[in-house]
């Protein structure tokens, strides 16, 4: 089975996002959180969220990029419970327990949306607002595509600077 995890290439995210995902953290889509949004919602880094945002299961932050990563099945039902309480807490569920089938419906279409890629591709979603609701696009670029070299600073914070 696999899921994804929030990935960081620069600080960006930090910048862009009222609370950025940790690196790391598992995450799944979370377009649920706009479900009831109109335009007037989308300003600033509240629009930045909704437009490409994925949302840790940690941390309840945002991420532009995730890559996929195999996940064991006893860290899906932990991340399923961190969800169901998120549910309570914030969005009034009724209780833990009834807010968990919901948990893992949202947990699952990220498993789903992540079997048929590779380890280590990244995703990213656009979401946009239409008449009909909240349409999420998925944008997939393949891990030798995206060489990790390519992001990587080369270099050692204790190397002395070269003098001519």
């Amino acid at each position: 089975m696999k899921l994804a995890r929030a990935i960081h290439f620069d600080e960006s995210d930090t910048r862009v996002f009222h609370n950025p995902a940790r690196t790391g953290e598992w995450c799944i889509s979370g377009g649920f959180e706009f479900s009831n949004w109109g335009e007037a919602d989308l300003i600033g880094k509240a629009r930045q969220a909704f437009s490409n945002g994925w949302m840790g299961c940690e941390t309840f932050g945002r991420v532009s990029f995730v890559a996929v990563t195999q996940i064991e099945p006893q860290e899906r039902d932990t991340l399923a419970t961190l969800l169901a309480h998120h549910f309570f807490d914030i969005y009034g569920a009724p209780s833990v327990e009834a807010a968990l089938d919901v948990a893992r419906e949202e947990i699952d279409q990220m498993v789903e949306l992540c079997a048929d890629h590779a380890p280590n591709t990244l995703l990213t979603v656009a979401r946009e607002l239409t008449p009909a609701g909240v349409k999420e696009a998925y944008r997939v670029i393949e891990a030798q595509e995206a060489d990790i070299n390519q992001f990587a600073v080369h270099g050692s914070l204790d190397e002395e600077p070269h003098h001519h």
